[in-house]
């Protein structure tokens, strides 16, 4: 038999054990964790010198079977139930010939990165499973944050063991994740769509981020209006490899996520990986990791440029004994017993626990489920996000440890609401001010049906509840929650509450509406007002995004800002000839 040697990339998780009718975990000791390298996994897909090859996406079938022919190898899809993979194969070469291989493919303009297929791993550190208050949630603004939003319309993709979504065979949905929207994953473990949970690690992880919360059951989540986007890339025994890490990612940057979850890693870069998080980064996709449990520097992909990465923190505010750090750190989380409701004997016989798991992986759902409620809040570019988050941390010294220190959700929505509102506010005034005094200068006068135009102004400038969050009116609404959400957004954010996809095309913060209402009602003397209102609160919202451009949008931040400027003057022009009563 063959000795399958892979260099890890990753840190090796302890196994979560269980017993029928009761869940116990290993009780991780006062000391340093061990490496845990892993040498050979056993995993039967990949021969002993297997190598994974990232193909330019452009390259044809030709080209392929010519780089084949060149190198001397066989080629094969990753995951041939994905069409839109990236074009990430895998090869099985001699152990004896893969450096030499590995050197053709990296010098052909064809590829963009070969190396061997390596292991990755959960980072975390089970303790004894115990129900407890979620110390965790509070310590980042919890109560205060879900006076804002919920992360309603985001998609956050956990890429880990799986999630517990799914009933199906012998596995079933989690009991406190029975609210909860889970829309369609990948399994690039046993490649099909059921990216269920065999382990347990990525149901814990996915329940800090979304567990259905508000139910008289179990435990909370951050975001729980968030969908959340199953994508397993680990096994059963919490390890997987390289490429399937690299194509997990690409899945969700390519099928709607807004936020990824990493809660897996290791101390070594690998270029395939890279490049993935570089491609999610670019499709505008924030990429949250775990900075990895060794006590010393950041693993990847966390370490990688753009990723944000999220270091653990205990109950005093200190930073976790095992906790990876150095410069790439970008903020710290609760990390250290953190309580979520998962899975047990492996995903089936129905078995749950309340575990209680140490980690960077439960840190980092903190700040992923912080992220997707800033997105579901209107902020969707991912840099204004990251600045807003570690703005608004609680500073700590040491820069190497917490980075910009520890995270607030609650003053990092609350900003944004208040600032998106002040600047709004001001702006709706400056243009009725602007547009009172043109249709004055020119001999006309203001209709008198202020009601309507304020109405109207509202609705599309700052919404029609901005102080929902001072009276507690999010929370309080229970099953009328989504209708108040859409009330205290302008309506150039309703599109959101669809789906954030959506927003990028901002279409409901430009003109249209005004231009619409224009057509519609201004031979109609008692709408024309609120037309005008409309305009008016239009050109306000389109100033605060062409000033703070916080708004991912399909073309670019240049083109936002250039596209929001013209709405402002389009939204002016149309305020004025709607509101001018001269012309009724």
């Amino acid at each position: 038999m063959n000795t399958r040697f892979r260099t890890v990339l990753g840190l090796a998780a302890l196994s979560l054990l269980v017993v029928p009718g009761a869940a116990r975990a290993e009780q991780a000791d006062d000391t340093e964790p061990s490496a845990g390298y892993l040498t050979d996994v056993d995993d039967s897909s990949y021969g002993s010198g297997a190598i994974v090859v990232d193909l330019r996406d452009d390259v044809s079938d030709a080209d392929v079977k010519d780089l084949e022919a060149k190198v001397g190898i066989k080629l094969r899809d990753n995951s041939p139930g994905i069409t839109d993979d990236g074009h990430i194969d895998v090869a099985d070469v001699d152990p004896a010939q893969r450096a030499r291989i590995l050197d053709l493919l990296n010098h052909d303009p064809r590829v963009e990165a070969a190396e061997p297929v390596t292991s990755v791993a959960a980072y975390f550190v089970p303790n004894d499973p115990k129900y407890a208050d979620q110390w965790h949630l509070k310590r980042v603004g919890s109560e205060s944050a879900w006076e804002y939003t919920c992360g309603r319309g985001v998609t956050v993709a956990v890429i880990d063991t799986g999630v517990a979504c799914y009933d199906k065979g012998p596995f079933t949905k989690g009991t406190d994740l029975a609210g909860t929207r889970c829309v369609d994953g990948y399994n690039f473990v046993s490649n099909n769509a059921d990216a269920y949970d065999d382990h347990g690690h990525g149901t814990h992880v996915a329940g800090t981020i979304a567990q259905t919360t508000n139910n008289g059951l179990g435990v909370a989540g951050l975001a729980y209006c968030a969908n959340l986007m199953p994508i397993k890339v680990l096994s059963g025994s919490g390890s997987g490899t390289n490429t399937n890490v690299a194509e997990g990612i690409r899945f969700a940057a390519d099928h709607g996520a807004q936020v990824i979850n990493l809660s897996l890693g290791g101390p070594f870069s690998s270029k395939v990986i890279e490049n993935a998080v570089n491609h999610a980064l670019k499709k505008g996709v924030i990429v949250v990791a775990a900075a990895g449990n060794s006590g010393k520097s950041v693993g990847y992909p966390a370490a990688y440029k753009g990723v944000i990465a999220v270091s653990a923190t205990d109950k005093n505010d200190n930073v976790a004994w095992f906790s990876s750090r150095g410069p790439q750190v970008v903020i710290g989380a609760p990390g250290v017993g953190v309580t979520q409701q998962t899975i047990c004997e492996g995903g089936k016989n129905k078995c749950e626990i309340f575990g209680v798991f140490n980690g960077t992986s439960m840190a980092s759902p903190h700040v992923a489920g912080a992220a997707a409620m800033l997105v579901g809040q209107g902020i969707t570019d991912k840099d204004a996000v990251e600045s807003l988050l570690t703005s608004t941390a609680t500073p700590k010294d040491d820069k190497n440890l917490f980075g910009a220190g520890i995270m607030n959700a609650d003053a990092a929505l609350a900003k944004a609401h208040w600032t998106h509102f002040g600047i709004r506010l001001f702006a709706l005034l400056a243009a009725f001010l602007f547009v009172a005094n043109k249709i004055k200068s020119a001999k006309g006068r203001v209709s008198g049906a202020k009601g309507a135009m304020v109405f109207g102004a509202l609705l599309a400038g700052t919404g029609l509840l901005p102080f929902a969050p001072l009276l507690h009116l999010e929370t309080l609404a229970g099953p009328a929650r989504p209708i108040i959400d859409a009330l205290a957004r302008p309506l150039g954010e309703w599109d959101m509450l669809l789906g954030v996809g959506l927003h990028k095309w901002a279409i409901l913060a430009t003109a249209a509406p005004a231009i619409v209402g224009t057509l519609l009602f201004f031979g109609a003397k008692k709408l024309r007002p609120f037309v005008g209102g409309l305009a008016l609160g239009t050109a306000a919202l389109a100033a605060q995004i062409a000033i703070q451009a916080d708004v991912q949008f399909a073309f670019g931040s240049f083109a936002l800002r250039l596209v929001m400027a013209a709405t402002v003057v389009v939204s002016v022009f149309l305020a004025r000839m709607n509101l001018d009563a001269k012309d009724s």
